[in-house]
């Protein structure tokens, strides 16, 4: 077991630097903030088994964390997070509205997803939280369909009961449980959270062929690790659980080659960039190279071939038109 981090009056005002733990990746990026009270007291412990990691967080103070496409673009991480709240209660609020988890409460995070999630000590003064950050590829062995955030259902039921047990213990775990036996426990809860889910009532799974979820998994993978400059065929078959031939062939179907799927979400993106950000905020080689793109030249000569003009040209149009015009009200001049 080893602490992520651990926060109090003299170090609260570090979190957003911190949370990440001392690798800086453990959590997916976002906005992370802890009121300031009479009583802070937040920390995160975590056990790593295989390419998943059993997080307890325990906090006595309020918190509030936000992830937006920014930082979905900018990190590259697709992970879920499956949440047990053990003391307090989080309202969670997604694309799709607002989900309220309770003590005894079973709920998801997705990490290619934007949310806000607002964190609270019960009345006991005390906010506890176990859970099992996932690869989203090792999820989807044993749950296809997508589980989104949001889905919250109460965890009173024996599977769900079953596999928060089995993680506690190995959260607790002294060295006695071999590394081998540990990651086929973890296989076992996610097999059991699975049927869990899928048997709850509120769960719709989506109706989409086994080639079209693979498909979506692929597009996704690109599009959160698009900053990376090697990215290739192998990467993204790795990172999606399949064979660099399968995903040929996914890409085949779809009707794009893989090299200029990928050009054509980095232009896409530097595009949106550009058109987002002032040139005071983010040079245009700081945008190629955010999009992966190897060389600031390379990047110009490409998206102008695609958009007809240069990126300097690109920004100043978007400027222009996002200015706002002067009217005439009253004799007077306004602006809208």
């Amino acid at each position: 077991m080893e602490t992520l981090f651990a926060f109090d009056k003299r170090n609260y005002q570090e979190c957003q630097t911190a949370f990440r733990g001392p690798r800086n990746r453990e959590y997916y990026g976002g906005d992370y903030s802890i009121e300031s009270d009479s009583v802070i007291d937040v920390r995160a412990d975590r056990k790593a088994v295989g390419a998943c990691s059993i997080i307890r967080l325990r906090s006595r103070t309020r918190q509030f964390f936000r992830r937006t496409w920014t930082h979905i673009r900018e990190d590259g991480t697709d992970v879920a997070v499956l949440c047990f709240v053990r003391r307090g209660w989080l309202r969670l609020s997604h694309q799709r509205g607002e989900s309220v988890a309770r003590p005894g409460d079973f709920i998801v995070t997705r990490s290619t997803t934007p949310f806000s999630v607002e964190s609270f000590p019960g009345d006991d003064g005390a906010y506890e939280l176990l859970h099992l950050t996932v690869p989203t590829h090792l999820l989807r062995r044993v749950l296809c369909d997508d589980v989104r955030t949001g889905f919250c259902v109460p965890a009173g039921n024996r599977k769900f009961a079953l596999a928060e047990r089995i993680l506690t213990d190995l959260f607790e775990d002294a060295g006695e449980i071999k590394d081998a036996v540990a990651e086929q426990l973890v296989d076992a809860v996610l097999s059991v959270l699975s049927d869990a889910v899928r048997s709850h009532e509120s769960f719709t799974p989506e109706r989409q062929s086994l080639a079209d979820r693979r498909l979506h998994d692929v597009l996704r993978f690109i599009e959160t690790h698009l900053s990376d400059p090697k990215l290739s065929v192998v990467v993204v078959a790795r990172g999606c659980g399949i064979s660099p031939r399968y995903l040929s062939l996914l890409l085949r179907q779809h009707g794009t080659p893989f090299s200029a799927l990928v050009w054509s979400k980095r232009l896409e993106a530097a595009g949106h960039w550009l058109s987002m950000s002032r040139s005071g905020e983010a040079s245009i080689s700081e945008i190629a190279y955010r999009v992966g793109f190897k060389s600031p030249a390379h990047f110009s000569r490409m998206f102008k071939r695609e958009f007809k003009m240069s990126p300097r040209q690109y920004r100043a149009g978007a400027a222009l038109h996002a200015e706002p015009q002067a009217v005439v009200v009253d004799g007077g001049e306004s602006r809208h």
